[in-house]
């Protein structure tokens, strides 16, 4: 059976792909570690706590005598690294928690391959999940390719921009069997409430505000988050060592398009005209600037060509069955929004 260390599978990506590898492949056993912050949550995982295939450790990636004992009893064949700090507000806020967890977490684990695999890397991968928002920002045309060069605009896309050019070090310095995937904008279950969709539904739910970015005309590329676990999952097993892999949904939308999808969405599911929602809608200041990417795009050909893979639900189902899901789990929402998420708020968007 093939050990695979995930990090910061407490958080929404990494918790739906601990449960996608676990339903997808008895031959997998996952140790999940996660520092538990304010988006890592146990409840994520709650549904295979008990599968004798898991075991979850508390812990920080860039704990190096930690990482350095899980390597020893775990023998990894392989890791996927989703720990990061990665909300763009909260980086302008304070970039330290980005640079601690997203650069020097990154290189600690790096580092603990290195150590424990001595070398002998046949059949052991280092899969580092990255952004799109490494690339900067697009105009109304392009795409961006594997290729394209690294332009990050915030610290947070830096921070992974730089996790990146590490990971791409030590393959070339020392042979680590690293891969990179770069995914855009993903949505659906478990998603913490600060992001743009799971912000919206639940603000709507609550009769508040929907606070929207200057006239919500930024666009966004959307990957429903499941469909990124199936590609990830294609690049950890067959990708190929020292590749880049760009995994987008094809499915670019302005953010007002997209809030307004969700009050069209709510209203016919709860039987409410859709103004009830849609009056809602306020535009406010954007606090991010210059570091506000008007628009994001990928091409997938080589994901496409190479593993067979591309997306297989469309924005109008996944955006149904993520508002399904938080229709079927507030109480999980009351949970998550902590005084700190309310603080973070007030900063944000105001009382």
């Amino acid at each position: 059976m093939r050990a695979l260390l995930v990090t910061g599978g407490c958080g929404f990506i990494g918790s739906n792909f601990v449960r996608y590898v676990l339903r997808e492949r008895s031959d997998w056993r996952v140790v999940n570690l996660d520092k538990l912050t304010y988006a890592g949550n146990l409840a994520n995982l709650e549904d295979v706590s008990k599968d004798p295939r898991y075991r979850f450790v508390k812990g920080d990636i860039a704990d190096r005598n930690l990482v350095d004992r899980l390597f020893k009893e775990e023998g990894f064949d392989a890791v996927a690294n989703f720990a990061a700090e990665s909300h763009v507000d909260r980086s302008i806020l304070d970039a330290s928690p980005f640079i601690d967890t997203n650069i020097k977490g990154t290189q600690v684990l790096l580092e603990a391959a290195r150590s424990h695999w001595l070398g002998e890397y046949e059949g052991k991968v280092f899969l580092q999940v990255s952004t799109d928002e490494v690339y900067g920002s697009l105009g109304e045309t392009g795409v961006f390719t594997e290729n394209s060069s690294l332009e990050p605009n915030s610290p947070y896309a830096a921070s992974k921009a730089s996790a990146d050019l590490i990971c791409r070090a030590y393959h070339k310095a020392y042979g680590i069997p690293v891969v990179i995937t770069r995914s855009s904008n993903n949505y659906g279950p478990y998603q913490f409430p600060e992001k743009l969709i799971p912000l919206m539904i639940w603000n709507a739910l609550q009769g508040k505000e929907l606070p929207v970015y200057g006239k919500g005309l930024q666009v966004r590329d959307w990957l429903y988050v499941e469909d990124n676990c199936r590609a990830i999952l294609a690049v950890l097993e067959e990708g190929r060592v020292g590749e880049v892999y760009n995994i987008g949904g094809g499915s670019e939308k302005r953010n007002i398009e997209v809030v307004e999808a969700v009050c069209e969405c709510l209203a016919k599911k709860l039987g409410k005209p859709v103004d009830r929602f849609e009056s809602l809608v306020t535009f406010i200041k954007d606090p991010r600037g210059a570091a506000h990417d008007f628009r994001y795009a990928l091409s997938c050909e080589k994901i496409k060509k190479e593993l067979g893979w591309e997306p297989r639900v469309s924005f109008e189902e996944g955006l149904e069955r993520t508002i399904d899901w938080y229709l079927s789990n507030q109480d999980w929402v009351r949970e998550v929004i902590t005084g700190e998420y309310m603080e973070y708020y007030k900063k944000v968007y105001g009382p």
